[in-house]
């Protein structure tokens, strides 16, 4: 012998049953946690597991609980561009970390932004039962996979809402908290004539913050023009330089995420307007690393991904929901957060 553990995939529990003199029951009953098997039974089958490094077929299991131990999500957007935004890779890093941790795995579906391809792939899941629940992400103003998921029976999460525990309604995370941070942040400088480029305003956050960037505007007595924009660097940069003869008296401009915020910043430097100021709604390492570094709201897209994934998680077990407070996200000052003129 080489000192290593002799393979034993082909181990069942029947085999270990036999070993221990007791019913195949017995063994599942402690290998699983659950009742029915006393405690001096339970620690001696699982010292028998560790001395054969046994493990349980994840097949085997989910079948014997009609489950795939499998979450999916479905990404509208365009396979070329997922690349480019720092938020997607660190929200999919945080559902991954909780779905391993749960001996989950994730199915991840990218179909571009065709009309019902997303439908069409729930659909196709619900009926090979391919997953046990989805994760739901980018909210439309008029969407119908909630209703959807519902008549297919499969459990679905909206990632980025939360139930507001004062009134009961599911609320976008931190949004109306996140505008006052970014316009105070811009009032503070001495700006009193401001832009928001948003994202794509069929997207229902992206409907709310501009509300919620109105709103504050109003309470602090500042000028606020709306633009809208898709997202993309090259897209905004275009954005920007069509429009900035059009916006003589404006001094700032936030931007709906860094990929569009390195645009608008391109721009801007090619105008020679190194006195506006620049805030993003998303951070990451492609604002710490521009040059001038741009300032933004770190939104923690990888704690966000975490908490939907537990939601889901419970969910599909029919546990009971926990409320989980709202993730604060933190204003991170960059050179870009230059004063009024």
């Amino acid at each position: 012998m080489n000192g290593k553990k002799k393979a034993t995939a082909h181990v069942t529990i029947h085999e270990m049953a036999r070993r221990l003199g007791i019913s195949a029951a017995s063994v599942s009953y402690a290998l699983n946690g659950r009742a029915g098997v006393g405690e001096a039974t339970r620690e001696r089958v699982l010292a028998l597991a560790r001395e054969l490094d046994w493990h349980p077929s994840s097949s085997a299991r989910a079948l014997s609980r009609s489950r795939t131990d499998t979450i999916g999500m479905v990404l509208r957007r365009d396979p070329e561009l997922l690349g480019q935004e720092p938020y997607y890779m660190s929200l999919l890093s945080g559902v991954e970390s909780v779905l391993s941790d749960a001996g989950q795995s994730l199915m991840l579906r990218m179909v571009g932004t065709a009309p019902g391809r997303d439908l069409d792939v729930y659909r196709q899941w619900s009926a090979e039962r391919r997953v046990d629940g989805v994760i739901v992400l980018d909210r439309l103003v008029e969407d119908p996979r909630p209703t959807l998921l519902r008549s297919l029976g499969m459990p679905f999460v909206m990632h980025g809402m939360r139930i507001d525990p004062v009134t009961s309604r599911e609320v976008v995370e931190d949004l109306v908290n996140d505008a006052r941070v970014l316009v105070d942040h811009l009032v503070e400088l001495g700006h009193t004539d401001i832009v928001d480029v948003t994202g794509p305003l069929n997207l229902a956050h992206e409907v709310e913050r501009q509300a919620a960037v109105a709103a504050q505007a109003a309470v602090r007595g500042i000028q606020v023009t709306f633009v809208e924009g898709d997202y993309t660097r090259a897209g905004a940069q275009r954005l920007a330089a069509e429009r900035l003869p059009g916006w003589p008296e404006a001094t700032a401009v936030i931007s709906s995420n860094d990929v569009m915020a390195l645009g608008i910043l391109r721009s801007l430097i090619v105008a020679g307007r190194p006195d506006v100021a620049l805030v993003s709604w998303d951070d990451s390492m492609l604002c710490d690393i521009s040059v001038p570094s741009i300032t933004a709201l770190a939104r923690h897209p990888d704690i966000q991904g975490q908490r939907s994934a537990r939601l889901l998680l419970r969910a599909v077990t029919d546990e009971q929901q926990q409320p989980e407070p709202a993730i604060p996200s933190r204003l991170v000052v960059r050179e870009t957060s230059v004063a009024a003129p």
